[in-house]
């Protein structure tokens, strides 16, 4: 029965929180100063200045508006991306190597398809000069304008139609012309044409190629050569080439990937970058015999990716730790009572406060993994003896593994960790300026480019399982799998025997465990590995046989190495004494929330067993609601500026609702609808055939 008019209707409803408020609220009483987090997650105060002046630059920066880019067109897109890269282009004439590389890493957070197009340029075809070229050759480039983008913008032409990951199986060749003393740069097929080469569609004139050496009908593998493309002043391709755009893709609408095919392109045999390669005149080839540290420079992709990882999860967290704090959903008390904050759920904070933790431990994991990559360049820019070279090749193994499963763990992480703040936002957050589903799309080919993860991993666990051989053969083992010698083999398990939570949670306790589980799982594909070799399988075939087993034992060590990294900068100067806590519990949280996922590895490495489990998922929810106490001061730590962050949703202010309003209503104006005569008139009359119905008989009662 329905009210009728002099009835009343008592007004149950709850008075609105003010979002302002709630999340203000957040922050009195801090748990830490925040300004000292903030330093030690940037390297120090004058990094924080730099890096707050920069924002502020950009802010400035008509060119780098980004509000409005859900509604701009492809071509809007690649126009302002290119008025982009031309600004930047002129801070390299005053800027150092340093301060211009930390420019970059900031500008990768707030459009990161610019820094695709920038950094194919200076990441990409200007580390294979660095990397591979003679001394005199990397001169002749950088006067070509290598360095300055005066006159040369590069590409890098790795990738092939039929082939990305298997770069000893490319397809297009370089072969030698003694009477011309030219290569000749051809692609035989077609799954041989270069694809997803990054600023090829439109707008680079020279690419460094990779391309298969041939000289005298011998095949003497991939090497890389500098390949023109197009006149620099007409912009016409030049003979033999051809370009096209590759279409439309999932993101990064900032760069025009294009598809290359070389007819018998001729090219000076100078051309070649011969740091460890050398072609003679005469068409003799000398081979360096360190030859693989041609490959040191294309580490410092897969090391830059581990820091931008933690970069966008920072500004995802931020923007969906912010909103759970302001949004008020529910009651759990009588009708009209208050509504109750997202971040007040339990639920919600095991949705989000472990992917916090998880972000930390890149951000830490970053910083030391920078620091080993700056300490192996050095060493390779300085070898000069033969047992320097060895020792820079073994270390050289050893981050290119380390690399490999950081560069696929973390930016696996971090694209879950994107898509779980998406759909906390709940229906808000599948609207593009949530700032998240365009943050999705941009990041996902993290996970593909620059190897693809799954071989990535495959890569990294290939070392450990070659590492496993030489520990079981009393032979020295890495650094950081030193603890194969005291974790788990068969005959000697390491146990906790404990049961008291503190100790199961502990910092130490989880060390070992983790050290446990990851020896074992190493262990236990080389076992695999091992038998597939006694039963007559080839090397290869034994590694492709454990390829399961090497996979999840990389997912294990990566994890470990994540925790420890977390661990270690507990004891780190700049971790003052405020500070210990909170990365303490972050830790915690990290290592034990990982450890719960994987509760199987632990008890069948009979470290835990399922009581001790049981007690460490308890310890896992109060650690959930310490750290929910300052959740909103750990992502403040990050200190990035609503201009950065761009959504209505992590504004610092907490003034969600009514940002968001105004964005949609400023950004989408009300218009005429341009397929109104075309489409709906015709549709609303449209002459319609039907009998009529029967009338309706509706009960009031």
């Amino acid at each position: 029965m329905h009210p009728s008019d002099n009835q009343t209707v008592e007004n149950t409803s709850t008075k609105v929180p003010d979002p302002v408020a709630s999340l203000q609220e957040e922050r009195t009483n801090p748990a830490f100063p925040v300004s000292e987090m903030t330093c030690l997650i940037d390297g120090g105060q004058r990094l924080v200045d730099k890096k707050r002046a920069i924002f502020l630059e950009l802010e400035r920066d008509p060119n780098w508006i980004i509000e409005d880019y859900p509604n701009l067109s492809l071509e809007q897109t690649r126009e302002r991306t290119m008025k982009k890269v031309k600004g930047v282009a002129d801070k390299l004439l005053y800027e150092s190597r340093e301060d211009f590389v930390y420019r970059m890493s900031l500008m990768s957070v707030v459009d990161p398809g610019f820094w695709t197009r920038f950094g194919v340029h200076f990441g990409l075809f200007l580390g294979a000069l660095q990397g591979q070229a003679t001394p005199s050759q990397f001169n002749y480039w950088v006067k070509k304008g290598a360095l300055s983008l005066g006159g040369l913008i590069g590409c890098f032409g790795m990738t092939e139609l039929g082939h990305g990951s298997n770069v000893a199986g490319l397809e297009t060749t370089a072969t030698y012309d003694h009477d011309k003393d030219q290569f000749i740069i051809h692609t035989p097929t077609t799954t041989a044409t270069k694809w997803w080469i990054g600023g090829a569609a439109h707008s680079t004139t020279h690419c460094a190629v990779f391309a298969r050496l041939i000289v005298d009908k011998k095949d003497y593998g991939v090497k890389t050569f500098i390949v023109p493309l197009r006149n620099p002043e007409t912009y016409e391709l030049l003979q033999g080439v051809s370009i096209g755009d590759i279409g439309k893709k999932m993101g990064r609408d900032q760069i025009d990937n294009g598809w290359i095919q070389f007819t018998n392109v001729r090219i000076p045999r100078s051309y070649m970058l011969m740091k460890l390669t050398q072609v003679s005149s005469s068409g003799k080839v000398t081979e360096h015999p360190m030859a693989q540290l041609t490959y040191g420079a294309l580490i410092m992709g897969r090391v830059s990716m581990v820091s931008d990882s933690a970069n966008i999860a920072k500004r995802a967290l931020t923007i969906a730790l912010r909103y759970a704090a302001v949004r008020h959903q529910f009651s759990s008390g009588s009708q009209g009572s208050p509504e109750t904050k997202l971040l007040d759920y339990p639920i919600h904070q095991h949705r989000l406060l472990p992917l916090l933790s998880q972000c930390f431990a890149m951000i830490f994991a970053g910083k030391k993994l920078n620091a080993q990559y700056e300490s192996l360049t050095q060493k390779l820019s300085t070898a000069s003896s033969k047992a320097q070279e060895f020792e820079v090749l073994n270390d050289l193994k050893e981050i290119h593994a380390t690399s490999a499963g950081l560069k696929a763990f973390c930016t696996w992480t971090t694209l879950n960790i994107i898509d779980q703040c998406r759909q906390s936002l709940g229906g808000h957050g599948y609207s593009a300026y949530s700032g998240l589903p365009a943050m999705y799309q941009d990041f996902a080919v993290h996970c593909t480019w620059e190897g693809d993860n799954t071989i990535l991993m495959l890569q990294c666990g290939r070392f450990l399982v070659s590492s496993a051989e030489k520990y079981v053969n009393g032979k020295p083992t890495p650094k950081n799998l030193s603890y194969l010698e005291k974790s788990a083999s068969e005959n000697k398990l390491v146990s906790c025997t404990s049961d008291d939570p503190n100790v199961i949670c502990s910092l130490e306790t989880l060390k070992e465990g983790w050290a446990c589980v990851s020896g074992y799982s190493i262990l236990r594909a080389y076992k695999v590995y091992a038998n597939k070799l006694k039963s007559g399988c080839s090397q290869e075939e034994a590694y492709e046989a454990s390829s399961s087993a090497r996979l999840h034992a990389a997912k294990m060590h990566i994890t470990a190495y994540l925790y420890h990294c977390l661990v270690e900068s507990i004891a780190l100067p700049e971790c003052t004494n405020p500070l210990k806590k909170p990365i303490t519990e972050l830790a915690l949280l990290f290592g034990s929330s990982m450890a719960t996922q994987n509760s199987g590895e632990f008890i069948q490495s009979r470290f835990f067993n399922s009581k001790q489990v049981n007690i460490l998922r308890n310890k896992v929810d109060e650690l959930c609601l310490s750290v929910r106490k300052m959740a909103i001061s750990l992502v403040d730590s990050f200190d990035y500026p609503d201009y950065v962050v761009n959504s209505p949703f992590g504004r610092k202010d907490g003034n969600v609702y009514e940002s968001y309003f105004n964005l949609v209503k400023k950004l989408n104006p009300h218009k005429p609808i341009p397929y109104f005569e075309s489409v709906i008139k015709p549709l609303l009359n449209r002459s319609l055939d039907l009998e009529e119905g029967p009338d309706l008989e509706i009960d009031n009662q």
